[in-house]
């Protein structure tokens, strides 16, 4: 590393070190955020000193929690640099680079509008691309504008980079078209497939012609296996596939994990289709890095959930389950997972309307939420659009003589609790910023831990 590289690391260290000291979670991307705007080329001579290069992996939906498999699964062979706090802009990937300073192995979770930029600088060995689905439209845009930067991104790549898309996504899977070495995964067990498209789904036009696609097992969204009638464009072959799925309520799901190495049993710990899809995510990006079968499974059956994505911590005698929704697709499979486990007596939905969030919440209105609040006893609105939130569930039927609004969130985590029985469980469905606000709020009362204070 370069003496003015070496000083502007230890400048970066030395800042992130104070602002951990005074209990604040930015000490996981200042020091990335100084050397950024110090030196840009930082990142590439960061990445270029891993001895065993760097894995990236993007997606709308899941790409937390996939990358956590992912390190769940890859930290007895490398050791990483992993940027487990979910810091996936530019600067995070580099502080998290900066502070690995022993790692072999770059295991990066990258956000999507960022992905080029990373891509470019890291010269990674593997890029794992899981889905796109409609998500912040003030930020992003519409998809096929995220599908041509990460289009422009993959054509960047060396030819030696494997690249593991989602054969199920038809804009994800055509990325991969005519690469040597793509892995290709999705799940196959149609007796998971829903009997249509949602209404909410993205991607129900043909990539190449712009017909409707047909499909013949829909699973998650616009996820499934599609074909287009008048062109004949369809999904892949799967080279790693889910298959023989089976549902354990909240428990988790188990499935036989399928891929050119053989095939095994896995059980899962977390529930729901979308939480395999993040898994056979994983495991592709695993397999492309050399991991066997074995560990693949050992990995994914270890793993537990990653912060704020059904994560549990227990509050007194009551439990608390916190799930991030935070856009019509994986609200729906969130909604869906519950009422198919058990749909809680009291439940907390948040919603704020942050840059992080994304600033127009008109979402709300495309999720489904009608089939758990027709099983809710009460449900305690909160976050900075908690009056949108109310009014969205009072326009589905909801009566009102069941329905609290409590802004502030650490009142709404009370008061949830407080409707809770002894020994039960509170649910609660936050955006991304309110699920933030929700864990430094249990941390501070020492029932989690801080997210960036958590074990890689």
């Amino acid at each position: 590393m370069s003496a003015r590289i070496a000083i502007e690391s230890t400048a970066a260290r030395f800042v992130g070190r104070l602002s951990r000291a005074t209990g604040r979670g930015g000490g996981t991307t200042i020091p990335g955020k100084l050397v950024w705007k110090l030196d840009p080329g930082a990142l590439d001579l960061l990445a270029a000193r891993l001895p065993t290069g760097a894995a990236l992996v993007s997606a709308t939906n899941g790409k937390t929690t996939t990358t956590a498999m992912a390190s769940s699964i890859l930290s007895p062979l490398h050791r990483l640099a992993w940027n487990h706090s979910g810091a996936n802009l530019a600067s995070g990937v580099t502080s998290t680079l900066l502070a690995a300073r022993d790692a072999e192995l770059g295991l990066l979770e990258v956000d999507e509008f960022t992905l080029p930029e990373v891509v470019r600088r890291v010269r990674p060995r593997v890029v794992c691309l899981g889905n796109l689905f409609r998500d912040q439209l003030d930020r992003y845009g519409e998809l096929e504008h995220i599908a041509e930067r990460w289009q422009a991104a993959v054509a960047e790549l060396p030819a030696e980079t494997t690249l593991a898309v989602n054969a199920d996504d038809p804009l994800v899977a055509s990325l991969a078209e005519g690469r040597p070495g793509a892995i290709r995964f999705g799940v196959d067990d149609p007796s998971h497939a829903r009997p249509s498209l949602q209404h909410a789904s993205d991607s129900k036009y043909c990539v190449r012609c712009g017909a409707p696609y047909r499909y013949d097992a829909a699973y998650v969204g616009h996820l499934g296996a599609y074909r287009c009638d008048a062109c004949g464009h369809a999904r892949p072959p799967l080279d790693v596939a889910a298959r023989e799925i089976v549902s354990h309520g909240l428990d988790g799901a188990s499935f036989s994990l399928e891929a050119p190495a053989g095939a095994a049993p896995v059980r899962l710990t977390l529930p729901g289709l979308y939480n395999v899809y993040n898994a056979l995510a994983a495991a592709s990006l695993a397999f492309a890095l050399g991991a066997t079968l074995d560990d693949v499974v050992t990995g994914l059956e270890r793993f537990r959930a990653a912060f704020g994505r059904f994560e549990r911590f227990a509050a007194g005698d009551r439990r608390v389950l916190l799930l991030l929704v935070k856009n019509p697709a994986g609200a729906n499979e969130a909604i869906l997972t519950l009422v198919e486990g058990g749909v809680p007596p009291t439940l907390v939905v948040a919603l704020n309307d942050r840059i992080a969030d994304g600033r127009d919440v008109s979402w709300i209105w495309d999720v489904d939420f009608e089939p758990l609040l027709e099983r809710a006893g009460r449900i305690v609105a909160s976050g900075e659009r908690a009056a949108e939130l109310a009014l969205r569930f009072t326009y589905a039927g909801f009566p009102q003589e069941r329905l609290e609004v409590v802004p502030a969130l650490e009142k709404a985590l009370d008061r949830g609790l407080e409707l809770t029985d002894a020994g039960g469980e509170l649910v609660v469905l936050p955006t991304y910023t309110a699920m933030l606000s929700l864990r430094a709020i249990a941390a501070e009362r020492g029932l989690a831990r801080p997210y960036w204070e958590q074990a890689p």
